[in-house]
């Protein structure tokens, strides 16, 4: 069994204080992205663009390094398309901002709908209500980003990075107050 830091039996390598540094930095970038919700969306789009270029180029590589695997043209062309996909993201934002919100609508509508029927299904077992009434909830609000389109598509990637960017913070500096009270886990440097 490992700990934070991989060492077996000795403290972690960065002390606790590093833990909460890291959440505060990312509580007050959670809060500049709720700020300019617009700019974090063309950014995080640009980014998840950067991201599908780096992840084509490696599948091209991938392909030519193991022909001999099979599916040689299905692993190249799927490379290719992300390069693609990767460079229409990053040269035009706001659009690949829209596809995004539109996705991000359906998976929020098909979970919202199964977690209904798993309610309904399941209605003889505790938590039931609480299943559907999460499901009704993100059925609600995966209809209201495709009633609100194209709109939400300025706002839902920049607001959904503002959240992670905020919940990634407090988890940081609950781990590195944890270490604080842990004198086992954390140095008292």
């Amino acid at each position: 069994m490992s700990d934070l830091s991989g060492a077996a039996n000795g403290p972690p390598r960065m002390r606790w204080g590093w833990f909460v540094a890291l959440g505060i930095a990312q509580l007050v970038l959670g809060a500049v992205a709720f700020l300019d919700v617009v700019l974090f969306t063309i950014a995080g789009v640009i980014f998840i663009g950067a991201l599908l270029v780096v992840g084509g180029v490696f599948q091209v590589v991938h392909a030519f390094m193991n022909r001999g695997w099979g599916a040689f043209v299905l692993h190249l062309l799927v490379g290719i398309l992300y390069v693609i996909g990767g460079f229409l993201l990053m040269n035009d934002p706001l659009p690949g901002a829209l596809i995004l919100t539109v996705l991000v609508a359906a998976a929020l509508i098909f979970g919202g709908v199964l977690r209904i029927v798993i309610g309904v299904q399941h209605h003889d077992m505790a938590g039931w209500g609480m299943l559907i009434a999460g499901g009704v909830i993100s059925l609600l609000v995966g209809v209201m980003l495709v009633l609100m389109l194209p709109w939400s598509g300025l706002w839902v990637v920049g607001t959904l990075i503002a959240v992670e960017l905020i919940i990634h913070g407090v988890s940081w500096i609950q781990v590195g107050l944890a270490l604080r009270k842990d004198p086992q886990r954390a140095s008292t440097r």
